[in-house]
Order: structure tokens, then C-alpha cells, then sequence
């Protein structure tokens, strides 16, 4: 018999990435670092603000391209302003499905997780 008062704090999570082949092509990870891209307008600045070595940024973005089929950022070289990053139309696209996607799953399984179980006590814990 299951004790309800102990499933009174209990909370459903879930985490969604995509996959082509068994390689990741998209996770929350991945989302974060290309809208951090978008946002200062550079590879390396989105690195060092998720605290993350440039080469491994730039591995998973090349991960994301491969995975996706399609390039997700606009990259200008050098030049006396540095050069630097933006999302392409495609980029936003993608972006704005998973998010639509994330968003559809986790309220599939709040009412999955209602019907079985109960309300959880706060959905964004």
C-alpha cells in the first residue's frame, strides 16, 4: 500500500533532447548555449559565461549543425570589431519548436502525473 501523504511532495521532471542516429543533436544545454550566442554575439563569450572551454562549445555546435542538417548560427571573422555570432532564420526556427516542444511534454506529463497521483505542490520546483 502505498503511503499518500508521501506522495503529497512528491513532482514530476523530464528532459527532453533530440536525436538523429544515437548522436544528441539538441538538449537544454545546447538551446542555452546558442540563444547565450545570440544574446552577447559570440561563441567564445557564450563559453565562458556557461564556464565552459571554447573547443567544447564549439564541438556541440558543430554537433548541432551535423545533427540538424542545417547551419543554426551566422559566424562574421574578424575585422576591427572581432567578428562574431547570430542565430540564422533556421536557428531561430529550431529554437522556438523545441521550446514549443519542451513546453507540450511538460504539460503532458503534469496531467499524467495529476491523474496518477495526484496534483504536485508546485510544478516549477
Amino acid at each position: 500500500m502505498l503511503d499518500t501523504s508521501a506522495l503529497e511532495t512528491l513532482a514530476p521532471r523530464c528532459k527532453v533532447w533530440l536525436e538523429r542516429d544515437g548522436h544528441v543533436a539538441l538538449s537544454d544545454w545546447r538551446v542555452e548555449l546558442l540563444e547565450k550566442v545570440d544574446a552577447c554575439g559570440s561563441l567564445a563569450e557564450a563559453a565562458r559565461r556557461m564556464n565552459v572551454p571554447y573547443k567544447t562549445a564549439w564541438y556541440k555546435l558543430k554537433e548541432v549543425e551535423a545533427g540538424l542538417g542545417s547551419s543554426v548560427l551566422l559566424k562574421t571573422s574578424g575585422g576591427a570589431r572581432g567578428g562574431g555570432a547570430s542565430l540564422t532564420p533556421a536557428g531561430r526556427e529550431v529554437l522556438r519548436r523545441y521550446h514549443e516542444l519542451v513546453a507540450g511534454i511538460e504539460e503532458l506529463v503534469a496531467r499524467r502525473f495529476a491523474d496518477l497521483f495526484g496534483e504536485p505542490p508546485d510544478s516549477h520546483s
